[in-house]
């Protein structure tokens, strides 16, 4: 279980930087980005930012918005 932290985004759109807070492993993280959504992963990899261990959410797809 994880407190909450932010993520590390890695791959997917390079405009897409910014990690959500996130409480929780199992579940994607959804990034809103342009007309759709941005979807990312954690694969159980995490990496040393400022001192904190932060999980790595990876990109694994992509989503439009609904209308």
């Amino acid at each position: 279980m994880v407190t909450a932290t932010k993520a590390v985004l890695a791959g997917g759109p390079a405009e897409v930087t910014e990690g959500p807070v996130v409480t929780g492993l199992d579940d994607k993280v959804k990034v809103p980005f342009a007309s759709g959504y941005e979807h990312f992963a954690h694969n159980g990899e995490f990496l040393m930012v400022e001192g904190e261990s932060r999980p790595v959410f990876r990109w694994c797809g992509r989503t439009k918005i609904a209308e």
